[in-house]
Formats: C-alpha cells, sequence, structure tokens
C-alpha cells in the first residue's frame, strides 16, 4: 500500500481505539465488526510504516509514535468536520450528530424536553443523550458536551458555568399532616429524612437562615436512595422530608402535591456546570447548541446566576 495512501476511516477507528482502549468497544460505537476495524488499524499501519498501538490481551495502548500521531490525527479530523460545516453553512443546513451527557434525573424533567425543541429547530442534527450520575471521561466515551451538578476542577476541558441549582425542603401534605410541620431548623430533628446515599455527608442537613446563618440538624430516615427520582417519589408518597432541587419538584409544588418547608430558609445550592470537549467546541453545530443549552437552561426552575 502507497504511504499516502491513508483513508479517513482508518484514521477515525484509530483515534476511537486510541481514546476507548478497545476494539470491541468502538466496534460496538461504530457498528461495525471488530475484524473491520482491526483491519483499519493494520491498513493505517502499513501506510504510516511505523507501529502505532501496543496490543494485549486486556487493553490496546498508544506507542510513542501513536500518541504523535493521534495528536495530529485529531487536529485532522476536526478541520475536516470543520470544513465541512463551514460549506453546508452556505447553504443555512447545520447537520452532524452531537453526544450529550447529562445528569439523569436533570436529564430526564428538563434536558430532553429542550434537546427536542433544539431539534425542532435544527431537524438535521442527532442528538445522542446520555443519562448518567456516574463522572465520564468525555473524550474516551466519544461525548462533546456533558451537564454536571458539582464542583468541577477538571482543567483539560473548557468549563462554562451555567449558575447555581436552589435546593429546598419538600414533604407531601399527608406526611406533614401525620407527623407535624417544622417551622424551625431544629424542629427538624426526629422527623425522617429521605436521604441520598451517593452524597457525602448526607447525614447532616445544613440549613441557611435568611440572616444568612447556617443550622446543622442531622437528618436521619429508614429510607435512602442513589436518584434524584427516588427521593420525588418517596417525598411524594409520604415517607419523609427531602432535600430536593427546585428544578426537581417544582410541578408537584405547583399542583399542591408537595409542601415547602420553612420558606424563607433553604438548603446549600449545587454549582450548575457545562463541560465542552476543547476540539468540538469550534464546530458549528455544537456551538449552537452550548449557546442554546445556556440560555434555556437559565430559565429552569431554581437555576440562579453565580453567586
Amino acid at each position: 500500500m502507497d504511504k499516502s495512501d491513508v483513508s479517513l476511516i482508518s484514521m477515525r477507528s484509530f483515534v476511537r481505539v486510541a481514546e476507548r482502549g478497545s476494539l470491541s468497544a468502538v466496534a460496538r460505537e461504530l457498528g461495525i465488526g471488530q475484524s473491520t476495524v482491526s483491519r483499519h488499524l493494520q491498513e493505517l499501519e502499513e501506510s504510516v510504516g511505523v507501529p502505532l498501538l501496543s496490543r494485549t490481551t486486556r487493553r490496546v495502548t498508544l506507542t510513542d509514535e501513536g500518541s504523535r500521531y493521534y495528536a495530529n490525527c485529531v487536529q485532522i479530523l476536526r478541520l475536516i468536520e470543520q470544513a465541512g460545516d463551514e460549506a453546508r453553512g452556505t447553504r443555512g443546513a447545520a447537520a452532524g450528530s452531537i453526544r450529550i451527557s447529562c445528569t439523569a434525573a436533570f436529564g430526564i424533567l428538563h434536558i430532553s424536553r429542550l434537546v427536542f425543541a433544539f431539534q425542532d429547530r435544527y431537524p438535521k442534527i442527532a442528538i445522542d443523550l446520555n443519562l448518567t450520575d456516574e463522572r465520564v471521561d468525555l473524550v474516551r466515551e466519544g461525548v462533546d458536551i456533558a451537564l454536571r451538578l458539582a464542583p468541577l476542577t477538571d482543567s483539560s476541558l473548557k468549563l462554562r458555568a451555567l449558575g447555581h441549582s436552589h435546593r429546598l425542603l419538600v414533604a407531601s401534605p399527608d406526611y406533614l399532616k401525620r407527623r407535624g410541620t417544622p417551622l424551625t431548623p431544629q424542629d427538624l430533628i426526629g422527623h425522617d429524612g429521605i436521604r441520598m446515599t451517593n452524597v457525602a455527608g448526607s447525614e447532616t442537613l445544613v440549613v441557611v437562615g435568611p440572616d444568612g446563618e447556617r443550622h446543622e440538624v442531622p437528618f436521619r430516615g429508614s429510607f435512602r436512595t442513589n436518584h434524584g427520582l427516588g427521593v420525588r417519589e418517596a417525598v411524594l408518597s409520604g415517607r419523609g422530608i427531602g432535600g430536593s432541587h427546585a428544578w426537581l419538584v417544582d410541578d408537584l409544588i405547583a399542583a399542591g402535591r408537595l409542601t415547602v418547608l420553612m420558606p424563607d430558609h433553604h438548603l446549600t445550592s449545587t454549582p450548575l456546570n457545562m463541560l465542552i470537549v476543547p476540539e468540538r467546541a469550534g464546530i458549528a453545530r455544537v456551538r449552537l447548541l452550548i449557546d442554546y443549552l445556556a440560555e434555556e437552561i437559565a430559565r429552569l426552575p431554581g437555576i440562579r446566576p453565580e453567586p
């Protein structure tokens, strides 16, 4: 094979194998056979003339030459994609695919709806919405944008702060009728609390008063869950008092199915951030979605500007 004969499909397969470290994972992702991925890599290495990958029974890693070649391939593929975007842009047609990773409850209740509206506006853009509360390696998983409710410090990614998510205390009218309505932070002691198992320190509730004073209250209960939708259902079912993001329960509050406790108090808020893979930020369709989500998320219940 001529050394100048490098196909884009082989290059794309190589980049994804380098990022995922697995031929089988890339084969599933691309919807092709593992043998096809292997052939792409073999053809690429023959064209380049040096080994790019080191293969073991458990993992595929880059050689020193492969690391340098990978960095150049990423830039080449990005430029090709941007060129296509610019060409299509002359006809006003945004097209292609975008992969988003989002906290599950937030994605189900709000982001999915926003994505549907975005696709109505840009019908040629395909969206892959991955809902998970686990931290994922965006580059490794082929994700363009991630929405996360937590403080973030990953300097390798572009971070766009979207604000803070306001949190409050809620309970069902049935529970309050049976157990009484807390009027002060100290009144919460002895009540059944709905706790998150994946939140450190959830056995203590930090309640902030109207004067900014912080009250630390023991928070106990017989039901715990690792998912925000589990908290929503437990509180709605009268199992106890829950600390919740406003966007998680605003519809239930409006319908009178949940009651906000101590409305002049609140829980500590949570930063809401958008993470963007730098190599994808310059692609037209990704930029469109970034700007759209930032604008629309600011309108959601309980999402407030940076304090």
